[in-house]
């Protein structure tokens, strides 16, 4: 078993239409999980917005089963760490999706690949 720390999704503004941001590596020969460590989100915009998060299973899709922020509100220049995604784990095949306010919220997140 091999454990590698890494940015699982890298700085950039977050779209507002449903986007997968990460998705844990599978294929015929390795079968990858992640382990959430941080996920940080920036509101950079003039005006509060929201962010919606969903982990979803290989094969599945975005539902209120998967749903595991429902619009969270980011204050103006607010910067947060959302601690209730620590520890998470997305299985191989997994997604981790997000939408939010266009053009106004900047996120990161890192973890742990585990093969």
């Amino acid at each position: 078993m091999a454990v590698e720390s890494k940015e699982l999704i890298p700085s950039k503004t977050m779209e507002s239409a449903q986007t997968t941001q990460y998705t844990a590596p599978s294929s015929s020969t390795t079968t990858v999980k992640a382990i959430i460590d941080t996920f940080t989100v920036t509101n950079y915009s003039v005006s509060s917005s929201n962010i919606n998060m969903w982990f979803v299973p290989v094969g599945g899709s975005v539902s209120n089963d998967n749903l595991i922020i429902d619009n969270l509100e980011i204050a103006v220049d607010e910067t947060r760490s959302l601690y209730e995604i620590v520890g998470h784990v997305i299985e191989a095949g997994g997604s981790i999706v997000t939408s939010g306010t266009a053009t106004a919220l900047s996120i990161r997140c890192s973890g742990r690949e585990i093969s």
